[in-house]
């Protein structure tokens, strides 16, 4: 049994360096709009800040936490906007962190009276870094006794640099948008030893609609009780997700129901008072990682929308969710 148990150690540890890695990810898509597309960037138009929590199987004593930050607004001097982005994540109870801040540009474009269209891009330096205190290795483990020894291996590396590219788009009319991405266009060397492990292409499509039902509502700004209906897709290194979801908006209130194909039901809920909004989700897992073992996934989003005085008057927002 004992052998076993090296042997599994052994084994993960050489996985750990030869896997290549997957992004994070945010189940609250449009609450985090700069880090899903981002040709998003400036689609509000006056400065928006969006803060976002997320902490994936925490019942798991390797899980996933990550954390984003990220400020956006429209230019009219460049018919454009300007976002940044900072993400930070960390797995295996901070075995492995990744760290990256992106500068964003987005051009924004009528192309009639109905219809307009957003071409972002995203430039972002990246680190990645690995904990060797915090790994465990064969020569570690007395037969009887358990990881009693200090290892004889040597450190190699541990910290990575590298740039990273990504860009989107985004078309939309009054009620109905749709947009395309791509992340890691560059398909940056990410390796922490020696050694290449080339971060794979990201690519991401993605669409919803506004249904309005009913009439004005004293709660909301733009006095719309409606139904959103949203798709979305992602493919990376021969990995799928899609995700399909709605959510129903009455006044500042907003809730909504996912499923992300054989993984998770997704719930949430949320304010949005049209200058502040918080909202939670949590999913549930449906794969064979059951809930009682993962513990879901809980996520936690903060939104500050301020004015300003250079929004021109016809300026065009989407029609998207807020979480």
């Amino acid at each position: 049994m004992m052998k076993k148990k090296i042997f599994i150690c052994v084994m993960l540890g050489v996985l750990s360096f030869s896997v290549r890695a997957q992004d994070p990810q945010f189940t609250q898509f449009y609450a985090n709009p700069l880090y899903l597309n981002p040709a998003f960037a400036g689609s509000h138009g006056c400065p928006r800040f969006a803060m976002n929590y997320r902490n994936e199987w925490p019942s798991l004593t390797g899980n996933y936490v990550t954390y984003s930050i990220s400020y956006d607004q429209y230019f009219k001097n460049i018919s454009g906007g300007i976002g940044i982005i900072a993400t930070h994540d960390q797995q295996g109870t901070g075995t492995i962190y990744t760290s990256s801040l992106g500068l964003i540009y987005s051009y924004h474009l009528k192309v009639n009276r109905k219809f307009s269209m957003l071409f972002g891009a995203k430039a972002a330096m990246t680190n990645k870094y690995l904990d060797w205190d915090k790994l465990t290795f064969g020569d570690m483990i007395d037969p009887r006794r358990g990881f009693i020894y200090q290892t004889g291996d040597v450190p190699r590396g541990g910290s990575r640099y590298f740039f990273d590219a990504s860009a989107g788009l985004v078309g939309f009319s009054k009620h109905f948008f749709f947009g395309v991405a791509v992340n890691h266009l560059n398909m940056p060397n990410e390796s922490m030893i020696v050694g290449e492990s080339r971060l794979p292409m990201r690519f991401t499509g993605h669409a919803g609609a506004e249904i309005v039902l009913g009439g004005k509502s004293q709660y909301t700004e733009k006095g719309k009780t409606s139904i959103m209906p949203n798709i979305i897709y992602q493919y990376q290194n021969g990995f799928q997700e899609l995700a399909l979801g709605t959510y129903v908006k009455y006044g500042v209130f907003t809730a909504g129901a996912w499923y992300r194909n054989r993984d998770a039901f997704i719930l949430s809920i949320g304010i949005n008072t049209g200058k502040f909004k918080i909202g939670y989700s949590y999913d549930v897992t449906v794969s064979k990682l059951n809930n009682g073992v993962s513990g879901g996934s809980h996520e936690i989003s903060l939104g500050l929308n301020l004015n300003c005085k250079d929004k021109p008057t016809s300026f065009r927002t989407i029609s998207c969710p807020s979480f």
